[in-house]
């Protein structure tokens, strides 16, 4: 599992991570210290949660956002998506690891243990791809 913090990126500002920069996370999501603060403060205060809570909001961000903003943001949410899907490529490889079945990881995940099979046995050697 790739825990290089230059190899991560925060999944909500879309800041690139480097070799110093401290990320909290899980489950493939990231979050940079500087969001980590900003939230903070925002979760602070109930002015600062009406703020951000999209609830509250008779439009979304996203509305507000001129062409190239919003196509701006889509390199950061691709990125986002990649981290999340190698995240669970990493666990489905931490379960065969320990012996568990591609039927046990499908049935987890909502598919057959073909589909498992499929999408994640080519992260794997060769020799350790059998359908079991």
């Amino acid at each position: 599992m790739d825990i290089n913090p230059a190899h991560k990126t925060c999944s909500f500002c879309g800041k690139q991570g480097t070799a110093d920069t401290l990320f909290a996370g899980g489950l493939g999501a990231m979050m940079c210290s500087d969001c980590v603060s900003g939230f903070h403060k925002k979760f602070s205060t109930e002015e600062g949660r009406r703020s951000i809570s999209l609830r509250s909001k008779a439009r979304m961000p996203w509305d507000e956002m001129s062409d190239a903003e919003l196509l701006g943001n889509l390199p950061k949410i691709a990125a986002t998506a990649a981290q999340v899907g190698s995240f669970l490529a990493d666990w489905v490889q931490l379960a065969r690891d320990r012996g568990l079945s591609w039927a046990e990881i499908g049935q987890a995940l909502g598919v057959s243990r073909q589909a498992a099979w499929e999408r994640f046995a080519k992260a794997r050697p060769p020799e350790a791809n059998t359908l079991v």
